[in-house]
């Protein structure tokens, strides 16, 4: 027996022998070693390999990844002469489109940092994002150039660059209205003849590849430091944990899961371009929009949300488009109710696998087999080199046995570096436990059984998941509370058949009368994206308190079930 053999069984962790091993699909491997190269390097050798195949496929129009790669280097060579280098952070605000994947690959390629700003953000949400990103230039759409140009001096950005959707689709692409304070992407790559890119020395391990906005353990967005190993080991991970295709360039992605969420920017962007796979851009979720995608590019690889899920389940059609030849359709972002699971897998006849992962993880950590044994209603197993350990809610320090719940843990190459500018709560959420190894504390509640198979028993986090998003309820509480009328005010997340989770407002007026429901509604829309705004607002006399005057937020939720 070898030493480090036995200093694995003298353990004391329930969790050192790994249980989840014995279940792994054949080809699937506990360990690997993980490439320690720029992201961009993806895209790279994936144009020299399949120059000619297409990369992109939106509104009609195509991209094959050798013109995909002359414009993210264009656009390279454009943000450099703008004075962006290495380690700057450079903001996205776009929907699923290929400006998004040029100006992704751009970034990455000059060493800075994509900073993912949701487009569906309202000016004040943006400035929160800008300010704490400190970024030097944001990328956005001509539409939503407004929702920017009113923070604008505000924030650190030297340059707004502004584009269209027409202008990679296959219509006319009218330019995007001048405006004094933007510059237009398309006038940027067409000022760059040859790119000429800057030679960039990159540390994997330590240079931050994305920073994404989360709400972390305590409800405060902070900014997740992906590093380029993070992500390329995730990358790794996620695309041998399924069946292998024959070779690069076979597969065809349908992209509704939004790039600026880590799930799409990880599994669907990165993951498709390692892959040599065709994607398909749905800028704006349409349930007629995906069946008529799914009909005419019969994607290999369909990764939603179950609000997705749950929309094709309901129309009449959707087994008429093809649903059922969808090679693989996965689930994540938010709990997969299990009745749903099989009434899609009733419907198609193949398998809804389900997978977990936070920001904070690249996002995945845990996926469900493919051919091995499947438990409907747990989120599958850890992926290769992928440690979990449940430990007390308490303190977080006693490892919990097998069978018992408590705080979901997670050790593995796609654990972030930290939280940018936050030691306080990088603190908080890694910790290194008495061998030197650093583990991700989740804030969920689950429970691990005998087999290595990992269910979440609930939320340790007040967050609210609706459709996939974060919500974050201080963030709703705070907007509630700048409403003249509102004396006190708390946000809970309800069951909803279709979102799976929705905001619920509880208010307390200063005098009865003063405000309705649907004033309070109103108001939310000015300072929330829509996703955020509460479906229902209570009104009542009185909040539920402890002794201490701290509103109890269980017992709101337990009147709610």
């Amino acid at each position: 027996m070898s030493k480090a053999q036995i200093d694995e069984k003298n353990l004391v962790s329930p969790y050192a022998a790994r249980p989840w091993l014995n279940h792994y699909d054949y080809w699937v491997r506990p360990h690997m070693n993980y490439p320690r190269r720029s992201l961009y390097e993806i895209l790279r050798v994936t144009a020299v390999e399949v120059p000619d195949l297409p990369a992109t496929a939106f509104l009609g129009a195509h991209l094959s990844f050798a013109q995909l790669k002359e414009q993210a280097d264009k656009f390279a060579t454009a943000l450099a002469h703008l004075g962006i280098g290495a380690k700057d952070r450079v903001g996205i605000m776009l929907p699923n489109c290929p400006q998004y994947v040029v100006a992704a690959f751009a970034v990455l390629r000059l060493g800075a940092t994509v900073v993912n700003v949701n487009p569906l953000y309202t000016s004040r949400e943006v400035l929160v994002v800008a300010q704490d990103s400190e970024m030097r230039a944001m990328l956005t759409l001509d539409a939503l150039a407004p929702v920017t140009l009113g923070v604008l001096d505000q924030t650190k950005i030297e340059n707004l660059i502004i584009t269209s959707l027409a202008e990679y689709s296959a219509a006319a692409a009218p330019p995007p209205p001048v405006n004094p304070t933007t510059l237009r992407m398309a006038d940027l790559l067409a000022g760059v003849d040859e790119p000429q890119l800057p030679r960039v020395e990159i540390n994997p391990d330590e240079d931050v590849a994305v920073l994404q906005y989360t709400g972390g353990t305590t409800g405060v967005p902070k900014g997740a430091m992906l590093t380029h190993y993070n992500i390329f080991a995730n990358v790794v991970q996620s695309e041998t944990w399924g069946p292998q295709s024959p070779r690069r360039g076979d597969d065809t992605y349908l992209m509704v899961i939004p790039y600026f969420h880590i799930y799409g920017f990880t599994v669907g962007m990165i993951a498709g371009a390692w892959r040599g796979a065709q994607q398909v851009l749905i800028p704006k979720y349409d349930v007629e929009a995906v069946l008529t995608a799914i009909r005419d590019y019969r994607p290999s690889y369909f990764p939603a949300v179950p609000t997705i899920y749950i929309s094709l389940l309901n129309h009449p059609q959707a087994k008429a488009y093809g649903i059922d030849k969808v090679r693989t359709c996965n689930s994540g972002s938010a709990p997969l109710p299990v009745e749903v699971l099989e009434q899609f897998e009733r419907l198609t006849g193949g398998n809804l696998n389900e997978g977990y992962g936070l920001s904070e993880a690249s996002p995945v950590t845990h996926s469900t087999p493919s051919l091995a044994r499947r438990k409907p209603g747990s989120i599958g197993l850890p992926l290769s080199d992928t440690d979990i350990k449940i430990v007390d809610i308490e303190t977080g320090e006693r490892e919990v046995p097998i069978g018992s719940e408590g705080e979901l843990c997670i050790a593995g190459p796609q654990v972030m570096k930290g939280y940018w500018k936050r030691p306080d709560e990088t603190a908080i959420a890694l910790r290194q436990d008495k061998a030197g190894r650093t583990w991700l504390y989740t804030g969920d509640v689950a429970r691990m059984d005998e087999d290595g198979f990992t269910f979440i028993v609930q939320r340790k986090k007040d967050m609210i998941i609706v459709s996939g998003f974060n919500v974050y309820p201080s963030e709703v509480e705070s907007v509630l509370y700048t409403h003249p009328a509102v004396l006190e005010a708390v946000a809970i997340g309800v069951p909803d058949p279709y979102r799976g989770e929705a905001v619920k407002a509880f208010v307390v007026l200063k005098s009865p009368g003063t405000a309705t429901p649907d004033e309070l509604r109103a108001h939310c829309q000015t300072g929330l994206a829509e996703f955020k705004v509460p479906r229902e607002i209570e009104i009542r006399e009185s909040l539920p308190k402890s002794a201490v005057g701290k509103v109890l937020r269980f017992v709101l939720r337990e009147e709610e079930q």
